[in-house]
């Protein structure tokens, strides 16, 4: 049955990986289940299990992508990305320091996949309207996507893996950052010093901020524009208040995606008549570039669109593919799995933090880290550890399977789906080139997190 069972989560991935054509990421996982629960790999029973395990971090995360796409329309990134641009006053390091800060502050709020996808064409319009040449552009857009994964770290929101996890040892949301916040600012310190070390020679020494168009011109729907302030403050309340109510992150994210959806629904006719009469007084004339142009004037956001853009194929390979590694679980190789961990246990938290970290990291890497994350969630169970030993084998397999996809280029779907978005605007990143870079900036920024995560709990 374990060769049953390997074999199912195996091909699974692969068709996963490589997407049929016509067959979504969800649909491929839930024939994947199937046939898992035709050979009896699984059973009916474990079903529901796996249900509640998943249903709460995958509705977190498809409300918190729909919060993004619908800034993004509106001009949110861009409007903060211009003024980035803008701080680094022409210095190119500068430049790059301030993108990847910014990127490391959209991950955590708005999860990683967000950060990375939207981000990324946002980097690519600036550095081009800037002129850089191909070796600046490929370390501004390796550099964005590699921070999106690393400083996805510090808040549970920040990655579906940490929801997932967070809900598999009922971690609320303060006390997770209570552990991972400082951790995770010493990952994204650790990520931008490699950065710069790696990329150093191809960040241009000076840059132009005169070619940069002023930012209020990226604002295409000023009224989702602001109300996208106030749903982002509602949002860290309703956070950090779900925890003593005991309600879950999908209802809090879910209803500030709701109250933004609404915002952009509206009708323009009556919401923008007072940037139309002031358009006609001569404050700002139609036809310019100014905050009450076009793009002030508001260009309707087509909501329907942005709802269907939203991945809803999350949810399918969510409930999907954690059936098909659940039966792996069934057939004992989570129990293969906390053995390797009790071992690493038996020599303390520092060495519970690295060993474990690095496993799931390799694992991630191998078999994609939302798969990965289930099977160290079970496994570090199964291990029965307690104390600051327990919390660095949970605080840590978080770690690993957050930044260990970017090793590889099946590491994560959010990363197939970069390079296909970068492909889509003309670069292009072999995977071979994508590993020895990839392998290269993550592991010491691994280390070093790892590291910060067991003095911080052998601190306490």
């Amino acid at each position: 049955m374990l060769l049953a069972a390997l074999a199912v989560f195996v091909v699974t991935l692969v068709l996963v990986v490589w997407q049929p054509r016509g067959l979504g990421i969800g649909w491929t996982a839930l024939a994947g289940a199937a046939v898992a629960l035709g050979l009896g790999v699984v059973h009916a029973g474990d079903v529901p299990t796996v249900v509640g395990i998943v249903w709460n971090a995958t509705l977190t995360f498809v409300a918190l992508v729909l919060i993004s796409l619908l800034l993004d329309e509106s001009g949110f990134f861009s409007w903060a990305a211009l003024h980035v641009a803008r701080w680094g006053r022409g210095r190119g390091r500068a430049l790059f320091a301030a993108v990847v800060l910014l990127g490391a502050v959209v991950a955590a709020l708005f999860a990683n996949d967000g950060a990375a996808l939207i981000l990324t064409p946002i980097v690519v319009r600036i550095v081009l309207a800037l002129r850089f040449p191909p070796a600046a552009t490929l370390a501004f857009v390796m550099a964005t996507g590699f921070v999106a994964d690393s400083a996805s770290v510090p808040l549970v929101v920040s990655n579906l893996v940490n929801i997932v996890t967070a809900d598999h040892f009922g971690i609320g949301f303060t006390r997770y950052a209570a552990v991972m916040l400082p951790v995770g600012l010493v990952s994204v310190a650790a990520s931008l010093v490699v950065l710069l070390l790696y990329f150093r020679r191809a960040i241009p020494r000076r840059y132009e901020t005169e070619a940069l168009p002023r930012p209020a011109t990226a604002i295409e729907d000023p009224v989702v524009f602001r109300a996208g302030w106030i749903v982002l403050g509602l949002l860290l309340v309703g956070y950090l208040a779900a925890d003593p109510l005991g309600v879950p992150l999908s209802a809090v994210a879910g209803a500030a995606a709701v109250a933004l959806l609404a915002v952009a629904a509206r009708r323009p006719a009556v919401l923008f008549r007072r940037s139309s009469s002031r358009g006609a007084a001569g404050t700002s004339p139609a036809g310019t570039d100014g905050p009450a142009g076009p793009g002030a004037a508001g260009r309707r956001i087509e909501v329907g669109r942005v709802v269907r853009e939203a991945p809803w194929q999350i949810v399918l390979f969510s409930v999907g593919m954690y059936l098909v590694v659940y039966g792996l679980r069934n057939q004992g190789l989570t129990d293969e799995l906390a053995r390797l961990l009790g071992f690493f246990g038996e020599h303390g938290v520092l060495a519970a933090a690295l060993g474990t970290g690095l496993v799931v990291a390799v694992l991630a890497s191998v078999m994609n880290n939302l798969p990965t994350v289930l099977i160290a969630a079970l496994a570090v169970s199964a291990v029965g550890a307690s104390g600051p030993v327990h919390d660095a084998m949970v605080y840590a397999s978080v770690i690993g399977a957050d930044l260990g996809p970017k090793i590889t280029p099946i590491g994560s779907l959010a990363t197939l789906l970069w390079l296909h978005v970068l492909g889509r605007k003309g670069i292009h990143i072999g995977w071979g080139r994508y590993f020895r870079t990839g392998i290269v900036l993550t592991v010491p920024v691994l280390l070093v997190t790892l590291a910060a995560l067991a003095g911080l709990l052998a601190a306490r």
